[in-house]
């Protein structure tokens, strides 16, 4: 936000670093009420401690009382997991934890495993009820960051009526802080589309007034498996196996959780499709290095 930028906030949270720029002072109140949502957030859904609800469930299944987002994403994840044919699956977490990307983040690889292809079988979200027939890990990891960013913005924007940027490591979302009549608009801010083999780089730039833009890339959280062969978190579920052909994705939406989806979906077939269907603009790079692009994306690429 630049010379705008009254009050910036930096913090670790979820496993990850936070920076809200506000035009206004952000007070110690509403500073706080973010640390709550955030934490309800993470107690619910983080499969990373073991006191949350997801942990819980990935014990001894059963039935909880749904948290407020479950229908939100879950439904989101119904149809990332309908237009990618089964490759995004929210019980990927234990396909996650046996490549090593668990609980305690070992790294210590035990092998491909698929997650149930029959998922929607076990989980229900219904009535109230969030439900697991068998003992299973879900994991929001598809689309969960950019709906907690939606969240944070959401207090920023009923409390401070002023713009802000809210940037969780990459997941960006930019509001004026209210849409009333005489509302303060943000400035455009002009966001580098990192190139995944070389951080000192950009594939280009991306002009945000007002939205979200998310990216996700294999260099990020990657490690190497137990026969040489590098990890990422992003596994294919049927396969339990790490995507090869692209490297990395940005996608633009008007919320955080549909652009975090779209970005998940578009390692996948089906991707192009699922960001179509929810006016999502995006850039994507293959791993020999190939740039692709939305049909009337606005990104400026450097190709």
């Amino acid at each position: 936000m630049d010379a705008a930028v009254a009050s910036a906030r930096t913090f670790t949270a979820i496993g990850t670093r936070w920076q809200i720029d506000t035009a206004t002072p952000l007070s110690a109140e509403v500073s706080a009420e973010i640390d709550d949502v955030i934490d309800r957030f993470d107690r619910e859904w983080s499969r990373f401690r073991d006191d949350s609800v997801v942990s819980a469930l990935a014990r001894s299944g059963g039935a909880v009382p749904a948290p407020a987002d479950a229908r939100a994403m879950l439904d989101l994840y119904a149809e990332l997991a309908a237009s990618t044919a089964g490759a995004v699956n929210p019980l990927v977490g234990d396909a996650l934890a046996r490549r090593g990307y668990d609980a305690r983040i070992s790294l210590e690889d035990r092998g491909a495993q698929s997650a149930r292809s029959d998922w929607q079988d076990l989980l229900t979200w219904t009535n109230g009820e969030l439900r697991l027939a068998d003992p299973a890990t879900i994991d929001v990891g598809a689309l969960g960051k950019g709906r907690l960013v939606d969240l944070v913005g959401e207090v920023l924007a009923a409390r401070t009526g002023a713009p802000f940027v809210v940037d969780a490591s990459g997941d960006i979302l930019m509001g004026h802080g209210g849409d009333g009549e005489g509302s303060e608009r943000a400035r455009p801010e002009r966001i580098g589309l990192e190139h995944p083999y070389d951080p000192r780089r950009a594939i280009g730039v991306w002009e945000v007034a007002g939205g979200a833009l998310c990216a996700s890339a294999t260099n990020r959280r990657a490690w190497t498996g137990h026969d040489g062969a590098g990890l990422h978190h992003v596994l294919d579920a049927r396969t339990g196996e790490p995507v090869r052909e692209i490297a990395a994705t940005w996608a633009f939406a008007a919320d955080a959780m549909t652009a975090d989806a779209a970005a998940t979906a578009l390692f996948f077939a089906g991707g192009e499709a699922f960001a179509a269907a929810h006016d999502v603009q995006w850039v994507r790079m293959t791993t020999p290095g190939r740039v692709e692009w939305s049909r009337g994306c606005t990104a400026e690429l450097f190709t």
